[in-house]
């Protein structure tokens, strides 16, 4: 089946065909690029500001209705060709058949019983297409002069994704075909639909996603069109916003980090095939095999005969997988929201908390998370708050007193508290500030609950609410559990109770225990870092604004480091970025 050719020309509402001059085209484009590269609007601004480029966008979008390449028939279609496409290429396809699952979409299933840790799945990396074959095609001129395509090897997917999806001749033609139509980011999402997460701890990153897509646009859209280096790209001809947007998802919802063909640097992919696997709870079972030159696949768990395979993504929370993937996953157990705290600079005590909290390797402002399960807080976060609510007296003893840098070493430690006032105080300051923070929604939960109850309700909607009420439901846990804690130790205070002493000899405990909250904090990574969106990178500047893509990282593989799984040498696992175009409850 081939693509339907591309409309030149448009209907206008009152139904006359209109054919837009390249000029107005550009003017409106280089209003939206001037737009979007104005510094940021003041506090409560940015809602004023999404509408204003949202509008621009949409005339933008009308105008070029009819322009945008599609292909015949349903994503569906496709299947047959992109399994003989992996066969023909080395790719393994004994064992499994991509299969609509309803709610959850695509996915892969069983066609034989699969045992938990076999080697099910291997792709090689001459169907991956990266930001290397994207500098070896025809993008590679413009890819060599582009500052902003060499720093972003997203975009570049998402350009090198456009360029051969117009090629009727692409070797990646069976994978991109196979690809949805549309997805369900937020970057597809309706004016109202956005406007249920205002007050939401989100919803900046999806005001952030849509202004940095469109300033993107806007920017390869003049360069496609004056750049000489680009004189040969298809996009030449028809490169609509529609186009971006697709090829921005797709590369959001699917990207991975695999190692360059010298094994010396990561670079970012996509993985036919395998970015079919919906998600799970579980853990990480993809890796590189360099000495074959493949991402392999060893499966999670037993899958029977027609089961569903699935991988685990990571431990993202679900603001991440609804911005990034486009989907809500119910029973995450990694769910998260974020909550920044600092040592006010006017505090007069402030010069021995930023010591204090030094010496812990945790800085005096930073950006916490809050978690689902208990307990709610980090050993990170345990020990700020422990300094944060810190006596002059009880400063000096962790600065001067005997012992001190020992007892730096017990801060995140839940079974040294530094008093029982102390205790007291922490969770008492963290019940009230989750409680604060409950008090921002304009909705409370049982609303939230109510409005899910319709039947009617679309499912960008639906995404939007649950993301609220998870936000709520995670505050309204770490309310209940400082108000449990802060109960529990003022019993401790007014029972007499001695306070548990640290030894010395405590430090081997503390540093070969597995679990979290007795590691030193001064030995671990800031947990709230290796939970983030991913690698965070030096991003180029256009016109004084730092470019990103979606957000403001680059959305990558895992956070684990080189793994020897299955026995080979092997780069860092991948994790899937990615997202299905049919209404799914659990993943897609």
């Amino acid at each position: 089946m081939g693509k339907k050719s591309r409309v030149k020309t448009q209907k206008s509402g009152s139904g006359a065909n209109t054919v837009v001059s390249p000029k107005e085209m550009m003017n409106l484009i280089s209003e939206l690029l001037q737009k979007c590269s104005s510094a940021a609007p003041s506090g409560g601004k940015e809602w004023e500001e999404y509408i204003q480029i949202r509008g621009l966008v949409e005339k933008i979008r009308k105008k070029q209705k009819g322009l945008s390449t599609v292909f015949d028939g349903s994503r569906e279609d496709y299947f047959p060709d992109l399994m003989c496409w992996a066969q023909e290429n080395g790719a393994s396809c004994d064992g499994f058949t991509v299969t609509d699952f309803g709610t959850e979409g695509y996915g892969l299933r069983a066609t034989r019983d699969i045992k938990a840790e076999e080697l099910f799945l291997w792709i090689p990396r001459k169907m991956l297409m990266t930001v290397e074959s994207a500098q070896n095609s025809l993008l590679g001129p413009l890819y060599g002069q582009d500052r902003i395509m060499q720093a972003m090897g997203n975009v570049t997917l998402a350009l090198h994704l456009l360029c051969e999806r117009a090629s009727p001749s692409s070797f990646w033609l069976p994978y991109i075909r196979s690809l949805p139509q549309e997805y369900d980011t937020p970057l597809y999402y309706q004016q109202d639909d956005v406007q249920l997460l205002l007050g939401t701890q989100a919803v900046q990153d999806v005001l952030s996603q849509y202004k940095n897509t469109a300033r993107q646009y806007a920017y390869f859209y003049k360069l496609v069109q004056t750049h000489p280096a680009a004189s040969k790209l298809p996009l030449k001809d028809s490169f609509t916003f529609d186009d971006y947007r697709w090829a921005v998802s797709s590369v959001m919802t699917r990207q991975n980090q695999i190692p360059t063909e010298d094994g010396s640097r990561v670079t970012l992919a996509l993985i036919p095939l395998w970015d079919m696997c919906n998600h799970t709870n579980g853990l990480i079972t993809t890796g590189y095999n360099l000495e074959d030159d493949r991402c392999e696949c060893v499966a999670l768990q037993d899958y029977k005969e027609n089961e569903q395979i699935y991988i685990f993504y990571g431990t993202r929370s679900n603001a991440e997988f609804v911005i990034h993937n486009g989907f809500f996953f119910q029973d995450n157990a990694h769910d998260r929201v974020k909550i920044k705290l600092g040592v006010s600079k006017s505090e007069r005590l402030y010069a021995m908390k930023a010591e204090v909290l030094a010496r812990a390797g945790i800085p005096a402002s930073c950006v916490f998370a809050l978690h689902c399960n208990e307990p709610p807080i980090s050993a990170q976060l345990l020990a700020f708050l422990r300094v944060f609510c810190m006596t002059e007296e009880e400063l000096k003893d962790y600065l001067l007193g005997d012992g001190a840098i020992n007892k730096i070493f017990t801060l995140g430690n839940s079974e040294f508290p530094v008093s029982w006032e102390n205790e007291i105080k922490l969770w008492t300051f963290l019940e009230n500030r989750a409680a604060l923070l409950l008090k921002t929604y304009k909705t409370t939960s049982e609303d939230d609950r109510s409005f899910l109850e319709k039947p009617d309700l679309s499912l960008h909607s639906r995404l939007a609410v649950q993301l609220r009420l998870a936000e709520k439901e995670i505050l309204e846990k770490v309310s209940a559990s400082g108000r449990d804690k802060r109960l529990h130790f003022q019993k401790k205070l007014e029972e007499g109770a001695p306070l548990p002493h640290f030894e010395e000899s405590d430090i081997a405990l503390l540093e070969n225990n597995d679990t979290d909250a007795k590691l030193p904090i001064i030995l671990r990574k800031m947990e709230e870092v290796e939970e983030g969106d991913g690698l965070q990178v030096e991003e180029p500047l256009l016109n004084g604004e730092k470019v990103s893509f979606g957000t403001e990282k680059i959305q990558q593989v895992s956070r684990d480091v080189a793994s020897e799984r299955m026995g080979q040498t092997q780069a860092p696992e991948l994790s899937a970025n990615r997202t299905e175009d049919i209404p799914k409850e659990n993943s897609e």
